[in-house]
């Protein structure tokens, strides 16, 4: 989660024992449905319609996880919260966290968990009301901000703060939505989230347009999926499905297309990639069109960056390809 739990991250570090955790590919394919952790109520990651069905960015990446194993939908969504999902990881109540947490040297080294990449490059910025004078993060001295208790959230304002020798008054909460709610009620003067989460929420805001998002990021936010440690072939599954997401928008294969491109393309890595030749699917024990019903079911990175932030007014940033001036480089399929 954009906002990890200090406390958690310390009791995790002292509780964390090594677990048997090979296999759970083959335990999914017995199981015959995935077992994915999200966070609920979080638009434009996770949220449900008013016809009861799912949508979100992370909703898609547990639905890519399941397309590349069973070339269908498949999944079992488990609502997690900053204080469950790691101990859900760990004991195999989960099979993986794909909207994933902040990729820090600590979760990934101390608490029996592997990242399987980036799949957000993102940052912590703030929210104030429009005619607050506010227009920066300078202006924000000895401003009061609400976030939610326990977080990284914390640590980066208290670390950006006291760099600049910036009073302020920090007020906590249970969690993300006491905190906003306690921001429009008017007892802070800023609200402060990971940037894509807050864009979502802002939405939900009495008055939208009566706030606005400061231009002024405060951290560096590489977030990705995460698994348990010690499955080579699990976080080899969780990395190149998100890679075959982003080496089909490199290589102009979007869901529309992806059918037509299977039959007709003469490029060789797009035939590799789609199951047209070679068995590379066997290598990570999966059919060779897994890629293929990736894409054909939840689509490239851009056509879930469409899907579910276009609608929000999210811009891709660093989020873009690196032809496009972006961070994101698909790994080769050969």
């Amino acid at each position: 989660m954009r906002r990890l739990v200090l406390g958690f991250l310390m009791l995790a570090l002292g509780l964390w024992q090594t677990v048997a955790t090979a296999g759970t590919l083959q335990e999914v394919k017995k199981r015959g449905f995935l077992r994915c952790a999200i966070v609920e109520a979080s638009p434009g990651f996770s949220a449900i319609t008013d016809k009861g069905e799912r949508v979100g960015f992370d909703i898609d990446h547990c639905k890519a996880i399941s397309a590349a194993i069973f070339g269908a939908i498949k999944i079992e969504y488990v609502p997690i919260t900053p204080q469950t999902v790691f101990t859900l990881l760990q004991s195999g109540g989960v099979d993986i966290f794909p909207g994933g947490a902040t990729w820090t040297y600590l979760r990934d080294t101390s608490m029996g968990l592997d990242f399987g990449g980036v799949y957000l490059y993102a940052g912590q910025g703030f929210l104030v009301r429009r005619d607050s004078g506010i227009h920066g993060v300078d202006d924000l001295k000895n401003a009061t901000i609400c976030v939610a208790q326990g977080t990284t959230l914390e640590q980066n304002i208290a670390d950006y703060f006291r760099a600049r020798s910036m009073p302020y008054k920090i007020v906590t909460f249970a969690n993300i939505e006491r905190a906003m709610d306690a921001y429009q009620a008017g007892r802070c003067d800023a609200f402060t989230n990971e940037l894509g989460a807050m864009a979502g929420r802002m939405q939900g805001l009495v008055k939208p347009a009566d706030h606005v998002i400061l231009p002024d990021v405060i951290s560096r936010e590489p977030m990705g999926p995460m698994v348990r440690q010690g499955d080579a072939q699990w976080r080899d599954l969780a990395l190149w499905t998100f890679n075959a997401q982003i080496a089909a928008e490199e290589l102009g294969v979007t869901q529309a297309n992806v059918a037509t491109m299977r039959k007709s393309s003469v490029n060789m890595e797009v035939q590799r990639m789609l199951g047209v030749k070679g068995d590379f699917g066997q290598y990570l024990g999966l059919q060779n069109d897994w890629a293929y019903n990736v894409i054909r079911l939840v689509g490239n990175y851009n056509d879930t960056w469409d899907r579910n932030f276009t609608p929000l007014g999210l811009e891709r940033g660093l989020n873009r390809l690196w032809k496009d001036g972006g961070l994101f480089m698909a790994l080769p399929f050969r």
